[in-house]
């Protein structure tokens, strides 16, 4: 790939770039701005690659240029880099929650080549699952070195309509925290029961990873291993019944309806 510069230093952009090192890269074809000493200083050790305390001087030639700030800050980061950006025209890619392409688009002028992600966590271990959406003037040259780009963190999924990102945030963006929930309440269940925390933890927390990796790697619908599991009148019946009565599936449609919507508000309060 070609030169790529990250505005911003933190998790995410260290996830993706140890992945583009891991997998090819030249260190030297990646800069970084970051506005603190010492997470320059780090980043330098970490990886080898070039960092800067200005965006300005980072983006000076880059073909991507990745906005990894925080939303509130974004506004004010892409004025900086305004002028230079619509002079060089790089592919610009935003994992920023709740920022819609039409207000980077506002905000860069001259309507630059956008692609709008939204990673997850796990992306720091290589295990990610991130949605991408590209504005008209992205290529598809651009849309293949996004994807390049992302693929580094773990799995890819283009979304044809922009409003879907706000469901990709509610089921995978998200989504981690859900899961996480899932094994501290049976983790506190099973000590409940008398189980000790840390076995009750390994054994959910392996059980959870698991379970992911037979739908992952599997060819296998949930519902069909669900059922495989599922013998009748057993254990597993006896705590799905319990899920059922309870509304399990009603839960989590609301729950993913509460985030999806609050994606779209953080998008409008900064309108």
């Amino acid at each position: 790939m070609h030169r790529i510069t990250f505005i911003g230093g933190g998790n995410m952009a260290r996830s993706l770039v140890g992945g583009l090192i891991s997998k090819g890269t030249e260190a030297s074809a990646i800069a970084i701005a970051e506005p603190r000493p010492e997470a320059r200083q780090a980043l330098e050790h970490d990886f080898g690659v070039t960092t800067f305390a200005e965006g300005m001087k980072a983006v000076d030639g880059a073909e991507i240029v990745v906005l990894a700030v925080k939303p509130q800050v974004l506004p004010g980061v892409c004025g900086d880099l305004a002028e230079i950006i619509a002079r060089d025209k790089p592919l610009v890619v935003s994992i920023a929650a709740g920022i819609r392409t039409d207000q980077l688009e506002r905000w860069l002028g001259d309507t630059p080549a956008i692609v709008r992600c939204m990673p997850n966590t796990p992306s720091l271990i290589g295990a990610g699952a991130t949605g991408l959406f590209a504005n008209a003037q992205v290529s598809d040259k651009q849309k293949q070195q996004a994807e390049d780009l992302l693929e580094t963190a773990g799995l890819t999924a283009w979304i044809e309509d922009e409003s879907q990102i706000d469901t990709v945030t509610g089921i995978s963006g998200s989504a981690p925290a859900y899961y996480f929930l899932m094994v501290e309440a049976l983790e506190d269940a099973a000590v409940a029961r008398g189980l000790p925390r840390e076995t009750a933890r390994k054994l959910a927390a392996q059980t959870c990873m698991g379970a992911g990796r037979m739908m992952v790697e599997g060819n296998e619908s949930p519902d069909a291993l669900r059922k495989r599991v599922t013998s009748p009148n057993g254990t597993t019946q006896a705590a799905l019944e319990s899920f059922a009565a309870d509304g399990l599936r009603q839960i989590v449609a609301r729950a993913v309806d509460a985030c999806a919507t609050r994606g779209a508000e953080l998008a409008s309060d900064n309108d």
